[in-house]
């Protein structure tokens, strides 16, 4: 469909093809075992596993949902947040031929619930909090076990002694759950069994690895079909693009969570290929992770633009040394230009913008880290990935700066929905994957996106992409996060409301943005409504949602209709 023009831009250190061994992602596992046995392949708030431990640890794991009852194709789904567990769990599960179905710990019953149902899966891991959730849906879905773990399982002495107490008292909750009938405890399970290799045949193309589930910005989530090429693929693609880290040798900040495809792909997956350690932290907190960059010293940071900018603003960011990063890829959402100058100023490290999708396992295209660069543009396609701008109006290529949809076309891309053949066939034809995301190619072939499909604001009958004005708000020094979407209008059917989050101490207002706003944007994509907030609704991986924000005006909107009846 296109020449790959960006194949001139890529260094002789990355191929434009890559050979995939077809194994399946665990071996990757017992090869690391093998080759760097002795290796940390696990930080965790104090504690170090090997590979050789966090080997044989999935293989316990793997030998014990056997015996009650996963085969090969069984769905098990993993409910916990980064921590050795979830590592070992989702290792565990591929050992014994079963499918991941990676589960947000923040869901609450009824999503947890349409995910199980949805899925199919036997069986669950979760945490000892996270169980009396879990409890309440079982009898709507087919989970048949439970295996249950608890943080300071995996911590060292003393803060497993204390661990339970500071829990009770940031949550109130303290649970108790027993070893016996279909509830199993995770630390009970591998003191008890020993670690055998599974004998089980895998089709690298065909056999699935993982149910992605989509974050379900219409309708209901969908389970995304990831084979185990699919995640080789896509990881080896990093890899190739990381042409300058060295296997074994680097370090990566876990901070991504695994349930996320970025997360599972570029941190897990990627570490356990190349050997790297893991320095996981279970959630994101600024200092946490300024103290931990100055004493753990990561390599690799990838993130999400809203670390980036909690990092960046925080006060105290100049007492912490982070030069020990070398490189980051930073995906989920946009990455403001201003975000990616200053975080490099302060690392000395490479912040470039990458893109992806869970259809896609999920990296598509990233800018060069040691390379041209394109100020606002999502990059080059990785190799073995094709890629296109359509029309919207007759699916044809477009040629360079002409606004359509974008698709891609690779080894990475997923075999469709789960039991969803309709919608499947809506997206992927003829291998090519349809993305909803609105952009444009330059002459030199790198990537533009301009906004989502359906984000779109029309008003007045112009056409304005949020990300745009979001670029021109985020230059602002006075703003820390915005999210522009479009707000019913009765004059103009929508119009430009723009949401911000000003950083601490400073003062802005209304008409000091408009103002700086009109001197960069032509003045039918100036926002009409601002409004200034403590904090934005965000995903589990830092992705700001404008979904419940226009969700929000829409139900504002019709209450105001009614009181006005």
């Amino acid at each position: 469909m296109t020449d790959k023009p960006w194949l001139k831009h890529y260094p002789e250190e990355i191929p434009a093809t890559l050979s995939y061994e077809p194994i399946p992602i665990q071996s990757y596992l017992t090869r690391a075992a093998e080759e760097y046995a002795g290796n940390t392949a696990i930080q965790f708030m104090g504690k170090k596993m090997t590979f050789l431990e966090v080997y044989e640890s999935a293989l316990k794991l793997a030998g014990y949902l056997r015996k009650i009852g996963v085969q090969k194709g069984d769905r098990v789904a993993i409910m916990l947040p980064n921590c050795p567990q979830s590592v070992i769990g989702y290792f565990g599960v591929l050992y014994a031929g079963g499918v991941v179905v990676q589960t947000n710990p923040l869901y609450m019953e009824r999503e947890l619930a349409y995910q199980m149902e949805d899925s199919g899966a036997k069986v669950i891991f979760t945490l000892d909090v996270l169980y009396p959730r879990v409890a309440k849906i079982m009898d709507k879905t087919d989970i048949e076990h439970v295996i249950v773990t608890a943080i300071k399982d995996y911590l060292p002495f003393p803060k497993n002694t204390i661990y339970s107490q500071m829990q009770k008292k940031q949550t109130g909750i303290l649970v108790k759950v027993h070893h016996r009938g279909n509830i199993h405890l995770f630390d009970v399970v591998l003191k008890n069994e020993t670690a055998n290799e599974i004998d089980e045949d895998f089709d690298f193309e065909e056999d699935l690895a993982l149910l992605q589930y989509t974050g379900g910005t219409t309708g209901f989530p969908k389970g995304v079909m990831l084979t185990h090429k699919n995640l080789v693929a896509n990881a080896s693609m990093i890899d190739a693009w990381l042409y300058k880290c060295r296997k074994g040798e680097e370090s990566v900040l876990a901070l991504l969570p695994f349930f996320h495809v970025y997360g599972m792909t570029a941190v897990m997956i990627l570490s356990v290929m190349q050997a790297y350690k893991m320095i996981i932290l279970p959630k994101f907190n600024v200092k946490t992770t300024l103290k931990t960059i100055e004493k753990e010293r990561p390599t690799l940071f990838p993130g999400a633009p809203t670390m980036y900018i909690g990092l960046l603003n925080h006060p105290d960011i100049s007492k912490y040394d982070l030069s020990s990063i070398k490189c980051c890829i930073s995906g989920s959402a946009p990455l403001p230009l201003e975000v990616q100058k200053k975080f490099e100023e302060v690392t000395g490290g490479k912040l470039v913008e990458g893109y992806g999708l869970s259809e896609s396992s999920p990296v598509t295209h990233a800018n060069l880290l040691w390379g041209r660069k394109a100020e606002g543009s999502i990059g080059l396609p990785w190799p073995d990935t094709d890629a296109a701008i359509l029309s919207l109006e007759t699916g044809d290529p477009l040629p360079p700066h002409e606004i359509g949809e974008l698709a891609v076309k690779g080894p990475q891309v997923m075999k469709g929905y789960w039991n969803r053949p309709e919608e499947t066939a809506a997206v992927l034809r003829n291998g090519w994957l349809l993305t909803g995301d609105i952009g444009y190619m330059d002459e030199e072939g790198f990537f533009y996106i301009v906004d989502r499909k359906k984000d779109i604001i029309i008003a007045g009958g112009y056409n304005i992409y949020p990300r745009e004005v979001e670029e021109v708000l985020y230059e602002h020094e006075a703003v820390q996060e915005a999210v522009v979407a479009g707000v019913p209008d009765p004059y103009r059917g929508e119009t430009v409301k723009a949401y911000v989050v000003l950083k601490k101490g400073v003062v802005a207002t209304e008409k000091e943005l408009d103002a700086f706003v009109r001197k960069r944007l032509a003045a039918y994509k100036v926002p009409r409504i601002y409004e200034f907030r403590e904090e934005l609704p965000k995903t589990a991986m830092g992705k700001i949602l404008r979904r419940a924000l226009t969700e929000e005006e829409k139900e504002n909107l019709g209450k105001n209709e009614k009181e006005a009846e």
